[in-house]
């Protein structure tokens, strides 16, 4: 139960009706306004718009079902759209389909083995420069639709479409920028007038009418895909190989972090606005099944969405009922309206990809984190180039490892092996030793980032003493490395006839020493908790 205790188990005990209007309502309004996001993330997605409507049906009804979030609403989000494009030009639908179930056992496991916590851990920096970097590839990619080019295929490489969308600024598209710059207008300053009704559904309201009465000459989903099929798919198993499970490893892996890292951000944010704590095992779970799922329905990859989960609160959602509501709205929304939506212009989509686009740059931390140390400023800018120049799995996968060896540096660097040899200090108290001993404190974490300092520090002792106590009250762990380090240490100074005692030895290093052959080698007998034995031990050798 403490790996998968979904939230709507809590929610219901104690369940009213109060409590379920309200419910009702939230889910009534995120269901309306995740209608054209679902739509707008399938078509910049690469798939069909009934491909994004389905996934924000059945993802969102088993992440909220499921989860470990009580409001998170789940769906299709603007961090996919990048790598779902590129999943899609590279190995089809099916590679989508198929990588986005791989994706979802990874998700599923990440949950059962407990990695919800893990994943917390990633870097701050790491999270904003791909965030940012994926924020200014959706930019560019809309600017065929925004500006109404009409190019038929806009090339992948982010330098690329900038040169031909220059190439062909002269087919600019008057009526398709109005729509645009109408919508984002619209999107930003609506929230002014009407809290209630988000700008983005206003703005399709009105362009949809003005282009559907004026007959206006730019392009629409009809156009483009014809119609959207009012109903929800059979249910099919994608074929797959072996060796396209090999292939599609790595997109899958960085599908699953990305889902996994977005969904988690998302409850913490959900948390802070409604005073609640999420169990992110359950959640991954969660995020898990609705990845499996999804595409035996031909959906794409679903996750945790902030901006969704954020209009659920502010209307009132407090349960997984809300999210349960918000599916069934949206289905009826294909069932009964999906045939109007081919009337969408398509520069109003690419208006609010643009809206969403900046949303996501968080240009407020982005240049805030440019006053930081530079090793977080590199690990930012490494990250933000390579998602923007290469992709997302390069780009997360070398942010990370960067991220990790620059910690590493910095841990090993605060890391210090101090001698004393008369008189020696514990927690700045003199202790007095005798003739023929000195000590080692070794300061910080004893790991593999540290090894050679011990070879540094034997080299600065001018005269070998007798006995050598080594002080690990200030190591909080020891890891294979350090033992291998321990152990040479040991030789060299049994063959210099140097006694070693081991003092202040915590019980997890203890335990860890105890898994090694160095615990016999030292002996038991040589081995203290304090310090005042190790020196008496010092003193009876001596004799």
């Amino acid at each position: 139960m403490n790996i998968f205790n979904p939230k709507i188990i809590e929610s219901l005990k104690g369940y009213n009706r109060k409590t379920f209007i309200k419910d009702l309502t939230a889910g009534a309004v995120v269901g309306i306004v995740a209608l054209p996001m679902a739509i707008a993330f399938g078509i910049a997605s690469g798939v069909t718009p009934q491909q994004g409507i389905i996934t924000a049906i059945i993802a969102g009804f088993i992440i909220s079902f499921f989860g470990g979030s009580k409001v998170q609403i789940g769906g299709p989000t603007g961090a996919f759209i990048v790598i779902v494009a590129g999943v899609v030009s590279t190995y089809g639908m099916l590679g989508l389909l198929v990588a986005t179930m791989m994706a979802g056992i990874m998700l599923l496991l990440m949950g059962i083995f407990k990695f919800g916590d893990i994943i917390k851990f990633i870097p701050y920096p790491v999270i904003v420069g791909f965030t940012s970097g994926i924020a200014l590839v959706i930019f560019s990619t809309q600017m065929n639709d925004f500006f109404g080019l009409g190019l038929l295929r806009v090339p992948a490489a982010f330098h690329e479409k900038w040169i031909i969308y220059f190439q062909n600024i002269n087919n600019i598209n008057l009526w398709a920028v109005g729509i645009a710059v109408f919508t984002v207008f619209t999107g930003f300053f609506w929230v002014r007038i009407n809290k209630s009704v988000p700008g983005s559904l206003v703005a399709i309201i009105l362009t949809t009418l003005a282009v559907w009465l004026f007959d206006l000459p730019v392009e629409t989903i009809g156009s483009r895909f014809g119609e959207i099929v009012a109903e929800v798919p059979a249910p099919a198993l994608p074929v797959f190989t072996f060796e396209s499970l090999q292939t599609l490893l790595p997109v899958a892996f960085t599908i699953a972090m990305l889902g996994a890292i977005e969904s988690l951000l998302s409850a913490m944010v959900a948390d802070g606005a409604i005073g609640d704590r999420h169990n992110s095992n359950t959640e991954l779970i969660a995020q898990g099944v609705a990845n499996i799922v999804t595409p035996l329905f031909g959906g794409i990859p679903a996750t945790g969405a902030i901006a969704r989960t954020m209009t659920n609160i502010k209307n009132g959602g407090r349960t997984p009922v809300a999210g349960i509501v918000h599916a069934v709205v949206l289905l009826l929304l294909l069932l009964i309206f999906g045939k109007m939506a081919k009337m969408i212009p398509m520069p109003c989509l690419a208006g609010i990809l643009v809206i969403i686009a900046y949303n996501m740059s968080e240009w407020r931390s982005f240049r805030g984190l440019l006053k930081n140390s530079r090793a977080d400023v590199a690990v930012l800018l490494i990250t933000f180039f390579l998602t923007v120049v290469f992709d997302l799995t390069i780009a997360i996968g070398i942010g990370l490892l960067l991220a990790v060896l620059l910690f590493v540096r910095r841990i090993s660097q605060s890391a210090t092996i101090q001698i004393d040899e008369q008189p020696a200090t514990i927690d700045e108290t003199p202790v007095s030793l005798p003739k023929g001993v000195d000590v080692f404190h070794i300061n910080g974490p004893f790991f593999f980032g540290v090894a050679n300092k011990f070879e540094e520090a034997f080299l600065r002792v001018s005269k070998p003493p007798k006995v050598r106590i080594i002080d690990m009250g200030n190591v909080p762990f020891i890891d294979s490395t350090g033992i291998q380090n321990l152990t040479n240490f040991w030789k060299k100074c049994r063959q210099a006839n140097i006694k070693i005692l081991l003092a202040r030895v915590n019980p997890a290093v203890l335990e860890t020493l105890k898994k090694n052959e160095l615990y016999n080698n030292i002996g038991v007998n040589q081995i203290f908790f304090d310090f005042d034995g190790a020196v008496e031990e010092a003193r009876e050798m001596l004799k």
